[in-house]
């Protein structure tokens, strides 16, 4: 699958971004999908995930009540929903998917990977 990620760019403080991730290939609903996010010299980390129907969800403790993953299966795509956003969640934010049924929070579970969209929180 190829993954290609959008949405991204500069907001200030207190605003809003929606990150879209469009798959092309095997079907998209057998995917578990992920955003992770990564800033210079941090290990990449998950943001939200989604199980492959869309029922399960699982956050980062910091975007509880913030951030919203959704998924249209059939659009081949997976979202993020970015409100009230803070300078700390400035960073290049990646959608991947797994080829399985455990949502896991983990990026070494994911086998694909989009080529990142970057996100800039000014305060």
């Amino acid at each position: 699958v190829q993954l290609q990620a959008s949405g991204g760019g500069l907001v200030q403080a207190g605003g809003s971004l929606r990150l879209s991730c469009a798959a092309s290939g095997r079907t998209f609903s057998t995917y578990v999908m992920g955003w992770f996010r990564q800033t210079q010299g941090k290990e990449r980390e998950l943001v939200a995930a989604i199980s492959r129907t869309g029922v399960s969800t699982n956050y980062k403790d910091s975007v509880k009540g913030r951030f919203t993953i959704s998924r249209d299966n059939a659009k081949n795509t997976v979202y993020l929903q970015m409100n009230t956003l803070k300078p700390e969640d400035t960073a290049v934010y990646y959608c991947a998917a797994d080829v399985g049924v455990v949502v896991y929070n983990i990026p070494e579970k994911y086998e694909y990977w989009g080529q990142g969209t970057q996100v800039t929180v000014s305060s």
